[in-house]
């Protein structure tokens, strides 16, 4: 459906675009009550709907109306603007109007999955919040970015796979690369692995090969036993301290990539028996399996059963994400251990097998080589008793009709997951972005995998979630990709969405200069007394500075205060007074 405004134009002329996205708005909101109402509001000339907004027939269709219809402002109620401003930008950008005057009003997160249970508030709060947006919009100016030049450098923390393989990534193509790594050596937790699942690649190997790698390219820079302890500078040009031993050394880069990993999740003592003899992590058991050959034995007595207990310290109350490479990692050992000893008796204790893509291969293996593999409820985990220098194991499997078996292994395998790993230094450093989880944050895990909200800090690897070895090198060199973007450019483009002094209005009184977080506003010389003056460098458009000026001499381009008041009157439209 699409419906044209019949009445004349006005000062502006605004076009609307109201997304079903696939019924996640359309099942709870009227989106016909939607455009017939907002079709009337004064400058609008063009509203239609569409199933999804974000697809290329619609996104050539609004730019073939800006075109055509002359539009001077674009408003898309749709999903949140942390989605898809970059998008639409770029759509009102093809279609030559300014990208800064466009608005996307979110009538999903804040609207239809907030109200599914209630279609007629919810349509009525759609209507309201894209009034607010065309009332923004009505008030909108054309803004151009800030170009700033970059320095062509980069600045990777972590020296793990990820951060290796995009360090060589970055220097294949003549950027210039400071890798700092807080351990000793470089490779990360992979160096200490053995054979690596599916294809058995030596982990110490492979970190050897990538240490070579980077010692023989000049424009990589290593400093190990060393942590970055400061950041300062703009976007494309920071100045960043690292410590490498007691020495404190200053860097200037563009572009910082964080590549710091994971930790191993370490049980409690007694949790499922750890700590009692013959009770292991998966993470010992796989050096175990790296030592020497043949059948493998424990404390000088031979292995001839294993138990593997899956999902400790993931997919519980403290970590309820699954760690995703366990099942894979698990089922991969004892592969090597069959391989090794195919008399040995091995039993799979498992909530939900999850060996994902070609691992199932792997899976469907172990158990033509005699792995057993038994399930257990979520809310009934395996019982492992240690004692009288034997171990016992029982369990409750759901594919036998909730039947309890009882193991006397001679090894039990606890098969945990990743962590966090603690990097609360770093992260003030950066003011990283956390998730719930206590991982890294990128803005968008499909649109914008590797990016955060810190302008030019990347993350990649395992510190934003857990990953494979291999998931994590395909990380890094996007990371690396993103980076070399912006730095093989030598230009980054500034949001000129930042904050303003209206220096008629200030008095200098510095509450302002106290409140920015980011040191962009200083005091200056304005004739007969001080005022305010903001580096568009280095503020981020916060707008935390604008409440704490007494005389409201501070407004935010893009969403200045007449702005904001033009979308709090078009809110009370309707309301009861």
């Amino acid at each position: 459906m699409s419906d044209q405004a019949q009445q004349p134009p006005g000062k502006r002329r605004i076009g609307v675009y109201v997304c079903h996205c696939g019924g996640n708005i359309s099942d709870y909101v009227d989106l016909n009550r939607v455009v017939d109402t907002v079709k009337d509001e004064a400058d609008v000339v063009v509203v239609r709907d569409a199933m999804f907004t974000c697809s290329d027939v619609t996104q050539e269709q609004i730019s073939k109306d800006i075109r055509e219809q002359a539009l001077d402002g674009l408003v898309v109620a749709s999903c949140s603007p942390k989605l898809h401003t970059t998008t639409f930008r770029g759509v009102a950008r093809r279609g030559g109007l300014n990208p800064y005057q466009y608005t996307q009003a979110n009538i999903r997160e804040q609207c239809s999955w907030a109200h599914t249970d209630d279609r007629e508030g919810a349509t009525e709060k759609a209507i309201s919040l894209v009034r607010a947006a065309i009332a923004k919009t009505r008030l909108s100016e054309a803004l151009e970015p800030l170009a700033v030049e970059t320095t062509k450098r980069a600045l990777i923390v972590g020296g793990g796979v990820a951060g290796m393989r995009a360090a060589i990534g970055l220097a294949d193509i003549g950027i210039g690369v400071f890798l700092v790594e807080r351990d000793a050596e470089l490779g990360g937790r992979v160096r200490s692995l053995g054979k690596m699942f599916p294809n058995g690649t030596d982990g110490h190997d492979l970190a050897r090969r990538l240490d070579a790698e980077i010692r023989r390219r000049p424009s990589i820079t290593v400093f190990t036993s060393a942590e970055l302890v400061k950041k300062s500078g703009t976007y494309g040009n920071y100045k960043v301290t690292v410590a490498v031993g007691g020495e404190q050394i200053s860097l200037e880069v563009g572009q910082v990539i964080v590549a710091t990993g994971f930790a191993p999740y370490e049980p409690e003592q007694g949790e499922l028996g750890y700590g009692s003899p013959g009770v292991v992590t998966l993470e010992t058991f796989t050096r175990m399996l790296g030592e020497g050959e043949g059948p493998l034995a424990f404390q000088g007595r031979p292995v001839k059963s294993v138990a593997y207990v899956y999902c400790v310290g993931s997919r519980d109350d403290t970590h309820p994400y699954c760690s995703r490479y366990c099942c894979s990692a698990a089922v991969h050992a004892a592969l090597l251990l069959a391989g090794r000893d195919s008399g040995v008796r091995q039993y799979h204790l498992y909530r939900d097998m999850r060996t994902y893509g070609r691992h199932e291969l792997q899976y469907s293996e172990s158990r033509q080589r005699g792995s057993v593999y038994m399930k257990f409820a979520d809310d009934d985990r395996p019982e492992v008793v240690a004692g009288s220098g034997a171990l016992r194991v029982t369990v409750r499997d759901v594919l036998t009709g909730g039947k309890e078996l009882v193991i006397g292994p001679d090894l039990v395998v606890l098969v945990t997951g990743m962590v966090p790993r603690a990097n609360e230094e770093l992260t003030a450093a950066l003011k990283l972005p956390v998730g719930l989880d206590g991982f890294y944050n990128e803005i968008h895990p499909k649109l914008r995998p590797v990016e955060t909200v810190v302008e030019g800090v990347s993350i990649c690897g395992a510190c934003q979630g857990p990953k494979t070895a291999a998931e994590s090198v395909a990380s890094g060199l996007a990371a690396a990709a993103q980076a070399a973007a912006v730095l093989k450019r030598g230009v980054a483009e500034l949001d000129p969405q930042v904050a303003l002094v209206h220096p008629d209005l200030c008095t200098g009184c510095g509450q302002c200069v106290t409140a920015c977080p980011y040191s962009a506003i200083s005091l200056t010389d304005g004739g007969s007394a001080k005022v305010a003056s903001i580096d568009p460098a280095a503020c981020k458009g916060c707008g935390g500075c604008a409440p704490s000026c007494p005389e409201d001499a501070i407004d935010l381009a893009g969403y200045t205060d007449a702005q904001v008041r033009s979308m709090i009157d078009s809110l009370l439209v309707g309301s009861p007074t």
